[in-house]
């Protein structure tokens, strides 16, 4: 029988997590008690290509449904990269590029290279917790989720429909 190991106290302390390890999830400043502090109206929104295509499939107004969907004052944002999408998809998807092209949507310039809509959208709602997205896109609801106080906007039933809103807000609940 050899001699047993013991372990000191101050061994175990050591052994503990500090406040400022890397493996830590850190979280913005801006999650208060998991809500986010920076969404409020007027709500600015992120579209993506396929959230217009869908919309106009469902015949439904972008500005106005949003407006109905949230109580609130909308203010719909596309990036540069998303305009971009429209532009490749060619004379199939022109009413989607017209209806990306109207004066009430706010044009947000990209400065990253590539023009991969879902990679700029991701990015720019990591940085800036200020908007909701909107999508149908499973895989970019996927990647959403994972951000911690973005809401997503998706249309169901001929109608939009939002994910992840906090009550304070006054969100519709369905």
């Amino acid at each position: 029988m050899g001699k047993q190991k013991k372990t000191r106290k101050y061994a175990t302390m050591k052994r503990m997590l500090s406040l400022r390890d890397e493996r830590l999830p850190q979280h913005p400043s801006c999650l208060f008690f998991q809500y986010n502090t920076q969404l409020g109206p007027p709500y600015h929104i992120l579209v993506d290509t396929n959230f217009i295509n869908f919309s106009i499939k469902a015949k439904l107004d972008l500005v106005q449904s949003m407006m109905d969907c949230l109580y609130a004052k909308c203010i719909p944002c596309i990036t540069d990269c998303v305009m971009a999408e429209i532009e490749k998809l060619g004379q199939k998807y022109r009413v989607a590029l017209r209806i990306a092209k109207d004066p009430r949507f706010e044009r947000l310039p990209c400065a990253h290279k590539g023009t991969y809509a879902d990679d700029c959208l991701v990015q720019r709602v990591t940085q800036h917790k200020c908007y909701i997205v909107a999508t149908v896109d499973r895989d970019l609801k996927r990647r959403i989720r994972k951000i911690p106080g973005v809401p997503i906007m998706y249309i169901s039933n001929h109608r939009y429909n939002i994910e992840r809103m906090p009550d304070d807000y006054g969100a519709p609940r369905f």
